[in-house]
Order: C-alpha cells, then structure tokens, then sequence
C-alpha cells in the first residue's frame, strides 16, 4: 500500500507548492468577485500559474512568439513575392529557375520556423497546464489529510473527489490556449504596426473589429457564469450520487432498489446535462461571432482597399499584405475566444478548488512528546463538550464546498464529560445508542477536538503533543473495519518497518492467525475490495491485529468485536490484558459478557457520564445501565413466556357412561 501511505508532502513538487490563497490578492473571495468580474478574476488565476510556473510559462510564450513574428514576417514576404516575382511573371509571361527558387526558399523558412514555434508552444504549455493540475491535486489531497474528522462529516466523499478532479481541472483548462493567446498580442502589435505603416486607412479600419470584440466577451461572461457555476456544482452532486450507490451497492441490490437509485442518478445526471446545455448554448452563440469577426474584417479591408488601389493610393503588393494581415487576425482573435470561453468555468473551479485550501479548522499541533514506556498511558478528559455540524441544509438538501459553514446547524453529542483512566486498567464504555460513546472514541484519538474541555494522555493535552505522537502511542480500531485491496500483509503493516514476525505475533493475538495459514498465500495472498473476501468477523480481527501490531500504549476499540464469537473475543480481551506490556484498553461495548471482562464500567446517557464502577456495583446503583445490560435477558424472557402453552379454560363436566346407559334404558 505504497500509494496510501506514503509520507511524501503531497501539496509539493520539486520542492515548490501552490501559493497560499490568504494573504495575497488573488481570487476567491465574493467581494473581489462583485469588484473585479469574471474577467478580472480569471486573469489573476492565470497569473498564479505563471507566477508558479514562470520558466515554462515564458519559453512557451517564446515560442508562441517565435511563431507570431514569423507569420507576420510571411506577410511581408508574400507582399514581396507578389511584387518581384508574380506580378513581373505574368508581364513578361515566363520566370527564371533563381527566382522560384529563392520565392521557395523563403516559403520553406517561412514554414519551418511556424512549425518550431507551434511545436514547443504546444509542448510546453501542456506541460505547465498538466504540472499545476497535479500540483492543486497533491494540495487538496493534502488538506484534506490536514482538516479535521468533522469537516468531512459535512461533504460527501463525492463532492471530494470532484473537487479533487474536476475543478482542479477546470481551473487549469485555460492555460492550454495561454501561451497561444500571449504570443497573438505580440502577433497583433507587430500586424498593427504593418498595418498602419503600409495604409493608416484599411489599417483603422481593421481595428473596428476589437471593440465588437471586447463587448461580445462582456455579454458572453455575464450570461455564462452562472451557468458555470451551476454546472460545476452539479458534477459534485452527480459524483456523489454515484459514490453514495456503489458503495451502497450491497443494500442497493439486497432490497432490491436498483431501480430507484438509477432514477435517483438519472435525475441529477439529466439536471447535469441540462446545465451543461444551457453551457453549451451560448458557447455556440459565442463561437460563431468570434469566427466571423475577422472575416467581416476582411471583406471590410478588400471593399476599400479596391477602390483605394482604384485611386492610386496604395500598389497591389500593399492590399495583399493588408489583407493578408487581418486573416492573420483571425487565429489570434479565436485564441482569445477559447481562453474567454474557458474563463467562467475556470473561475468557478478555482473558488470551489480555493474553498478546499482555505478551510478553516485544520488541527494545530504541538511540540511534545510522549514517554516511551512499556506500561499503559493515563488518560484524562476534564469538561469536555461535543457538537456536530448538520450535514443538511434547511431544505433537506445536502451541503456543497460553496455553502457558508458560519450559518450550518450543530447538534450537542457530548455536555461535560469528565473521566479519568489509570494506565494497564480495561475500560468499557457503555450506554444506549446516540449517547456518545463514538464520539468520545473519535475525540481521544484527537481526530476532533472538543469545543470546550480538554483531553490529556499522561498529563499532556492532546494538543500540544507533536503531530506523531498519538499515532506512536494510540491505536483505534472503529466500527467500520476498512481492508485495502492489498496482500494481507501490507494491509497490516500499512508500508510500516515492520517484520513478520512481528506481524504473525499480532494475528495470534487478535486470534486471527489461522484463517489467514489458509488462506492462498498466506500474508502474500490478495484480499478483495474492502475484504469482500472475508467474514466479518474475519475482517475485525484483521483490523485489530493491524491496531496491535504498532504495540500501542492506548487501544481503543469501539465495538471492534461485534461479528466475533463471544468465546474469541473472551481470548481476545484476556490475550491484551496478559501481555507484559499491557495497554490501557478502551472498549465501547454492547455484549454482557464482554463488559464483564473490564476493570471498569463507565455508563453514558445522552452525552454525559452518569456512573462509573464495576459491573456488579453499577448493577446495584445505576438503573439505566441494569435496564440497558439486562435488556436481552428480559427479551429472552418474554419471548420464552410467550412460547409457553396457555391452559385452556375449564369446560362443562361431561356425564358418566353408567349414567348415559341408565338414561338409554
């Protein structure tokens, strides 16, 4: 598992990373949106990749400009030719071999240096559009590590994946015609100079062209940016949808609902389509006035030019280099088209990319450090208070990476916990469903912090501790077991120095060792997408050895074992609780018999701590735990009552034989 747990900084390449969006003037931001347009705020995104790239970025536009001059120079070649060599050939009727050869050598330099231009134009600006996608990917994927477990409590995992793909993506689009479109300014400088130089009147004439230009792109920016931004938002929702049905693909065919999660993708899949339409709609109004542009100018240019040449204002030589001029216009003008195009969706993806990198609540962390000791760690939680931010907005709606986080709901989940664990002591954490036990499990591992309180491992607040420190020291295994398509030895090991021996000891210890001898290969043999291969019972000790095999002072477990058998886990929980080196163990549990095992019972209801001892001393104090721990034994009671035959009501005596005969006689 090389690739998920590599310790490269995936936000850097060759030592650089994208510049950070605070504190520096570029876009994101909803006031310099309403300041500055879509125009001005796409330019300032195209200036981060220069800035990030400059070296590409500038050969490229050498490029692009070694191809402009050249095809500028091939106007006033051709004006050349036509003059000294076709126009005497028709006089005279006939040519010389010198002269077609030099007119082919001219064309041939013509072309070559096009064709060098172009082709490091293309190379290099598709290197630097591919670098600075990759590069905002590393960034995002690396924020993401960075933001805490509750902010991706609020966004779907499609809407990650989107953002990691497709707004990357659309926020680079336009630095494939970039270098193009600045090497067409040095074209357009240089053919406005010809021009004015060989007639100032066709010359200002072709200049009309600039500001149809100029408005049609005004129009076009404000009709299609928020179609843009509509469209972007509903590639998330679309990958979403499909992310959320395939891996709920199991309850999906189970109950047989594949019709109406086809309906449910159908329909954001078809409001995608209509988006992208609508998209598409003015992009096709918009192509087309480009395109026609500079061929109104030249017949603009050719109507007058005749009549000046009529007049003797200008030689032939001169109208062909005008007009040769402004069809030249043309490729520099669609140039434009195609960044002006891109730039509304490329704005939109870079706020959507830009909301990722700039989210707030990302962990800070500490310089200190744990002891090294082969004892069990002291856990303490003081004051601490929990609250979950809904995933859903008013409408029932889910969220978006858009949506403004300071308006979003919170619900309380834990109100003041306070507990202390002493080290090597086994825990169990108890109570019913949705009084918070997850969730503290989640806060020791410091995947959230509390909003108030503080949690501390051997007197350390968790957040002044080095960022390795919890990893070295504590071990979760959740709920939800994970299996990585990998060998069952690097889904263990996770790419860690770790031997075999070392990884077959953890295995005897989760009682996982003999399943995994038979399996084809043994460590080496392949498990299947998220351990389709295995039981589920299978994949919980799998994840348990993967917890025990880093040897973790604190092993906190939150209902690990609910698909093991009881006589297993039984060995499981002594097997930690034997070892020299015994871990204080954490246990959110629902079976009797394993909180029999613990040393102590801690009992929460709705998110408070409401007692704490051992089993039989809550049985006696604690009503709502003797309630929740005797729930079965009472449900398997009634259930036997109501199995028991009911004795029939007694009925009439029936008579005597004797006295029946004595009746009949």
């Amino acid at each position: 598992m090389a690739q998920g747990t590599s310790t490269r900084d995936p936000g850097t390449e060759e030592g650089s990373a994208p510049p950070e969006p605070s504190g520096r003037a570029e876009p994101g931001g909803h006031a310099a949106d309403a300041a500055t347009g879509v125009f001005g705020r796409g330019m300032r995104v195209l200036w981060v990749a220069a800035r990030t790239e400059p070296w590409i970025f500038l050969a490229a536009v050498a490029g692009a400009m070694l191809h402009a001059g050249v095809t500028v120079g091939s106007a006033s070649v051709l004006g050349h030719l036509t003059d000294s060599t076709i126009l005497p050939a028709f006089a005279q009727g006939s040519t010389t071999a010198a002269a077609l050869t030099a007119a082919a050598a001219l064309l041939l330099a013509v072309g070559l240096g096009k064709a060098a231009g172009i082709a490091v134009r293309r190379m290099l600006a598709a290197l630097m559009q591919f670098r600075m996608q990759a590069r905002y990917r590393r960034a995002v994927a690396r924020k993401y590590l960075e933001l805490p477990l509750s902010w991706h409590h609020r966004h779907p995992t499609g809407q990650l994946l989107s953002n990691a793909n497709a707004d990357v993506e659309a926020a680079w689009q336009p630095l494939a015609p970039l270098p193009m479109a600045v090497g067409s300014v040095f074209m357009l400088a240089i053919a406005a100079a010809a021009m004015l130089i060989t007639d100032p009147v066709l010359a200002l004439v072709a200049f009309v062209v600039f500001p149809v230009l100029a408005a049609a792109n005004v129009v076009f920016q404000r009709r299609v940016s928020p179609m843009a931004s509509r469209a972007q938002a509903l590639r998330a929702e679309v990958s979403g949808v499909a992310h959320e049905s395939f891996d709920g693909a199991l309850v999906v065919k189970t109950l047989g609902r594949e019709d109406t999660e086809t309906e449910r993708f159908t329909r954001s899949a078809h409001s995608l389509r209509d988006a992208l339409i609508q998209v598409g709609r003015m992009r096709s109004m918009f192509d087309p006035v480009m395109e026609a542009l500079p061929n109104f100018g030249v017949l603009a240019v050719l109507l007058l030019g005749m009549w000046r040449l009529s007049t003797g204002a200008i030689e032939p030589g001169d109208l062909v280099q005008i007009a040769f001029l402004f069809t030249l216009l043309a490729l520099p003008i669609r140039s434009f088209g195609w960044i002006l195009g891109d730039l509304p969706r490329s704005v939109v993806g870079w706020d959507r990319v830009q909301s990722v990198l700039s989210s707030g609540g990302a962990m800070e962390h500490g310089e200190r450090t744990l002891e090294d000791s082969p004892r069990g760690i002291a856990l303490s939680a003081r004051g601490v208070t929990f609250s979950y931010a809904d995933s859903y907005d008013a409408d029932g709606g889910g969220r978006d990476l858009m949506d403004d986080e300071a308006a979003t709901a919170r619900t309380t989940v834990l109100n003041g916990v306070d507990l202390d664990i002493a080290p090597g002591r086994t825990v169990a954490l108890v109570g019913p469903t949705g009084s918070g036990k997850s969730t503290l499990t989640t806060l020791l591992m410091r995947l959230v912090d509390p909003d108030t309180g503080h949690i501390s491992l051997d007197g350390v607040d968790l957040r002044d501790l080095a960022r390795d420190q919890i990893p070295a020291h504590a071990a979760l295994v959740p709920q939800g077991t994970f299996v990585f398509e990998d060998t069952v030895r690097d889904n263990i090991t996770l790419g860690g120095d770790i031997d075999d021996e070392q990884v077959w000891a953890a295995l005897r210890l989760a009682r996982a060792d003999g399943f995994i001898r038979e399996l084809d290969g043994g460590l080496d043999a392949p498990l299947g997408e998220k351990g389709t291969t295995l039981s589920g019972g299978q994949r919980q000790r799998l994840a348990l050895a993967r917890a025990v095999v880093r040897r973790p002072r604190l092993l906190i477990m939150d209902d690990a074992t609910s698909a093991v058998d009881p006589q297993i886990e039984a060995q499981i929980l002594a097997g930690l609780r034997e070892r020299d080196d015994a871990a204080t163990v954490v246990v959110v549990a629902y079976r009797r018999a394993t909180i029999e095992l613990a040393d102590e019972v801690v009992y929460m209801e709705r998110g408070r701590v409401l007692a704490r001892g051992t089993h039989d001393e809550l049985l006696t104090t604690s009503p709502g735990y003797t309630r929740l721990v005797t729930a079965y034994e009472r449900a398997s009671a009634e259930s036997e009552a109501e199995r028991e035959p009911v004795p029939e009501e007694p009925g009439p005596l029936e008579p005597a034989p004797h006295a029946t005969e004595e009746t009949s006689r």
